[in-house]
């Protein structure tokens, strides 16, 4: 009986440390999330329209502490729904806005 008593506190335990490190995972943002939320937010303006759902596409160097987040947005206005890239490029030092550039998908 004793053996079973701590084997259901040491499955408890690991079930209860376990459970913790999900849930900080959970919590941690991906690093591209913030320009994530500029390029809806800006495309929200530009498009005067909704932004359903985006995709991020990924990042690459563009030089010296110069990067480009590329999402895939869907703008939606009330006569058509249409995809947008949105390419971001900012400083990765500074964290200074440099550029947004739009492209509407091909349908």
């Amino acid at each position: 009986m004793r053996a079973a008593k701590r084997w259901v506190i040491t499955l408890f335990t690991a079930l209860a440390i376990s459970m913790l490190g999900t849930e900080s995972l959970a919590m941690a943002e991906p690093s591209y999330a913030e320009w994530g939320r500029v390029a809806v937010l800006e495309a929200k303006k530009k498009y005067d329209a909704d932004i359903t759902d985006y995709k991020h596409i990924g990042r690459k160097p563009v030089k010296d502490h110069i990067y480009e987040e590329q999402f895939k947005l869907i703008v939606k206005k009330p006569s058509k729904e249409f995809g947008v890239y949105v390419s971001v490029q900012f400083n990765e030092d500074t964290g200074e806005l440099l550029d947004i550039k739009y492209k509407e998908a091909a349908e």
